[in-house]
């Protein structure tokens, strides 16, 4: 009875360690999710249907004459569901009394990164959709300062919400930081207002504009190392859940081991794709000697 309550004891207290883990490496580990709208679904509740009212343009109007023509409010809908995404580990009692915690806190952080990757990739697969596939860049060119502000100049020219940022790999920022770097430190603002500092401080590369250039290693190239990115509004996009990642362990006593599962409910979708743009850059890996 002793070493029953003592193992059940000890159990619980590694589970804290993978819910810890995992909820940390999740939330830090990469940066698109922490980039756009977030909306969570009630219990009950199966879907969330977004409004969106087209613009209204007002007419010039003389003294004295009657405004004679009313404006329609165009409403249009955007339908946002979730699905589930998870998987489990299996750990037998030998190896939890081999490695003792360490093993828990190990699942915890492969956990946590393997959610964090999931919804990442999901985020990056929706940027090719952005502003109807018009794409900014060109195949087997650089990113450079001039680009750049290009690319910042045309999200100025149509007006999208801020926060905004730039999402790209890390190779392509290589001509971009080495540009930055010849005129000073002018282009290393801090993160902009509206954004988490805390979340996204590592993934952090330059500011334009006041625009946020943030790298992400989970965009990958195609077979001649040019890879997607984007910019776009926090407003373009969203993530919706319906059950926060859930970790939870059941015994199998004739395997003499412990399941630990890892789920959560979510989706991820375009809201306005005019409000964003992928950008299409080099992104070969620098050179190491020269």
């Amino acid at each position: 009875m002793a070493i029953q309550t003592a193992t059940v004891g000890n159990l619980e207290t590694v589970q804290n360690i993978v819910l810890a883990a995992v909820r940390f490496t999740a939330e830090s580990a990469t940066p698109c999710q922490n980039l756009i709208e977030h909306f969570t679904l009630g219990k009950g509740e199966k879907q969330l249907t977004i409004p969106k009212a087209a613009a209204v343009t007002f007419d010039s109007l003389v003294d004295g004459v009657d405004i004679v023509t009313s404006k329609d409010i165009a409403i249009t809908t955007t339908d946002l569901t979730t699905a589930e995404v998870g998987g489990k580990f299996i750990l037998t009692d030998k190896l939890i009394r081999q490695f003792n915690e360490d093993v828990f806190t190990m699942i915890g952080r492969l956990g946590g990164d393997a959610m964090a990757r999931k919804k990442d990739k999901d985020i990056i697969a929706l940027f090719g959709g952005l502003n109807g596939s018009t794409t900014l860049g060109v195949a087997g060119m650089n990113l450079t300062m001039i680009n750049a502000i290009g690319c910042v100049s045309k999200a100025a020219a149509l007006m999208y919400p801020e926060p905004v940022s730039v999402v790209h790999h890390p190779n392509a920022f290589s001509t971009l930081a080495k540009a930055a770097m010849a005129v000073g430190m002018t282009y290393y603002a801090g993160i902009m207002q509206g954004l988490s500092e805390e979340l996204l401080r590592r993934f952090f590369k330059i500011q334009i504009n006041g625009v946020n250039f943030f790298w992400d290693a989970n965009i990958v190239p195609d077979s001649s190392d040019d890879g997607v990115g984007a910019i776009f509004s926090k407003s373009a996009m969203a993530i919706l859940e319906s059950q926060a990642m859930n970790v939870e362990r059941e015994r199998d006593a004739s395997l003499r081991a412990w399941e630990v599962v890892t789920v959560a409910d979510y989706g991820v979708f375009e809201i306005d794709d005019g409000y964003g743009a992928p950008m299409t850059y080099d992104c070969a890996a620098l050179a190491t000697t020269t």
